[in-house]
């Protein structure tokens, strides 16, 4: 099959690159098969060794294949995704995947709040707060790192829950309806900690997601949700009516 360009259709290279992903989509190339290489496309497709080069380098570049230096390119392992805006349960996205949600309980204690603290809660300095830090894990492999304050006028009970049998969504959802929802989102370098806790490298950027949410006027929580960039991405989509 040879792709020909006219001269109303896109550029060969992006013709290469659509054919691909084509392919990929249809699961005719599974995750960790490996590609035909240039010279294959290039006979294949019927274009330059220079038009499939550029092809594969913008695909690797997107994150649909990787390529390995002397052993050709593979499809790309698909990384885990949240939804951006939606206040949703870990669990149920990461069952929705097919694969099995664990957490690990680092931290469940009340806090004396610092000022930072207090003040993304609307609270006074030292006013005593709910922190809980959790890894969620996607068949074994940590996906985010949620490190929670809690207004305790808004959730008594955070402390006595077992986040290893439940999300603190699961147990926050209940309690009453959300008012409001404000999301910050960064890339950044993490604290050592959280490089740990992630298994990420020094110097592999992360994507963190601060979210604050209300309900009856009171600010409920501040929640800081850290990503390991090279293993995840954030989607949202928005309808126009």
């Amino acid at each position: 099959m040879a792709v020909r360009k006219r001269r109303d259709d896109a550029p060969l290279y992006r013709q290469v690159k659509d054919h691909i992903v084509g392919r990929i989509l249809a699961g005719d190339w599974p995750e960790g098969a490996r590609l035909p290489s240039e010279n294959e496309l290039t006979g294949t497709l019927g274009v330059s060794r220079m038009t499939a080069h550029r092809a594969l380098r913008e695909l690797t570049a997107e994150g649909w294949i990787v390529r390995v230096q002397g052993g050709g390119s593979y499809v790309a392992e698909a990384k885990p995704q949240s939804a951006l805006l939606e206040m949703r349960n870990i669990r149920d996205e990461i069952a929705e995947r097919g694969h099995t949600h664990a957490c690990d309980v680092i931290r469940l204690e009340p806090q004396k709040a610092t000022a930072e603290v207090a003040g993304a809660l609307a609270l006074p300095a030292g006013a005593r707060v709910f922190h809980s830090l959790l890894v969620h894990r996607e068949d074994g492999q940590p996906v985010q790192v949620e490190e929670r304050h809690v207004n305790p006028a808004y959730a008594p009970g955070y402390l006595a829950q077992d986040f290893a049998r439940i999300t603190s969504f699961e147990y926050l959802d209940p309690l009453g309806p959300l008012d409001a929802a404000e999301h910050v989102i960064e890339a950044v370098l993490p604290p050592a900690e959280t490089q740990k806790l992630l298994g990420a490298g020094a110097r592999e950027p992360c994507l963190l997601v601060t979210r604050r949410t209300w309900s009856a006027g009171l600010v409920v929580s501040r929640t800081r949700m850290t990503y390991p960039g090279s293993r995840y991405k954030l989607a949202a989509r928005q309808d126009y009516a």
